[in-house]
């Protein structure tokens, strides 16, 4: 069986810049109706207006009409805070059925862990998009449990890669994703802003700093994307033995910089790990969702 995407009512919890990302991806791609998408949060009201009058989604704050929404949505996207998931699953769980796909945007949170605390075995698609999905521009891991059919697995495919790429990946390599591609875009901004000041110390203008190291890095993506090459040979091809990228390169390695990288990488997945077994053991019960 296969469903449109744009006959789906989809229900965000959590009217954050992740679930504002997505649905500006669903709606600018018009894959999704705005009048079957719904917002919600505790009761940000100016949050909700704007995003009604941006993306003329529906939206609401009041309790009983989240009720109601999250009752009769086809897809539940769960976008709220690590430490309000205990409260907010607590209040979620009766208004759920088995017929509902549940999508979670929660960093850490394992598909087990889920069903635990929702006392079901609804279908769940754990996700980690990174931030650059708010210029359409991100990159998505996804798993699904074992109740994910596939017209679930393609339904919430379509959904991100409104906003990017999608790599499904077995759920215990999310941690690893998370290191690469969640956190990832924070690595290229570090190695960015360190350009910068490099290049102001040395006598450019703080724009001509900025222009050339954002194009730079830039140029160097599109590269990559675009003759297929690995990063490896791309960069072999740009340094001539003894020249100046050499001497560059020497540098780097002398100060540890593939290390470096390498270890961003696994700390953030263990604190991605860390951060999903203190769901639940942390959060107060009791907030409304």
């Amino acid at each position: 069986m296969s469903i449109m995407l744009s006959q789906v009512k989809i229900a965000f919890v959590g009217a954050g810049s992740m679930a504002e990302a997505i649905v500006r991806g669903l709606i600018q791609t018009k894959v999704a109706n705005p009048q079957n998408v719904y917002m919600m949060n505790r009761s940000n009201q100016d949050r909700l207006s704007f995003l009604c009058s941006e993306y003329g989604v529906q939206a609401t704050s009041d309790q009983a009409t989240k009720n109601t929404i999250i009752q009769e949505a086809d897809v539940v996207v769960l976008c709220m805070k690590p430490k309000d998931v205990e409260s907010s699953f607590a209040e979620l769980q009766p208004l759920l059925s088995e017929r509902q796909l549940l999508i979670s945007v929660i960093a850490g949170l394992s598909i087990e862990k889920a069903e635990r605390l929702l006392q079901s075995d609804l279908p769940i698609v754990r996700t980690m998009p990174n931030t650059s999905s708010t210029i359409g521009l991100g990159a998505t891991g996804m798993s699904f449990s074992t109740k994910v059919n596939d017209t679930f697995k393609q339904l919430a495919i379509q959904m991100f890669e409104a906003v990017g790429t999608v790599t499904i990946v077995e759920e215990d390599k999310l941690e690893i994703l998370t290191g690469i591609s969640g956190s990832g875009p924070a690595y290229v901004y570090y190695l960015m802003e360190a350009m910068i000041k490099a290049g102001i110390e040395g006598g450019l203008t703080e724009e001509d700093a900025n222009q050339l190291t954002l194009q730079t890095v830039l140029g160097a993506a599109h590269m990559v994307q675009t003759t297929k090459e690995h990063p490896a040979e791309l960069r072999r091809k740009v340094t001539s033995p003894n020249g100046a990228t050499h001497a560059a390169i020497q540098a780097l390695d002398r100060h540890q910089f593939d290390e470096a990288i390498h270890q961003a990488v696994l700390h953030c997945a263990a604190r991605t790990k860390e951060m999903g077994e203190q769901i639940a053991a942390t959060s107060t019960v009791g907030k409304s969702v």
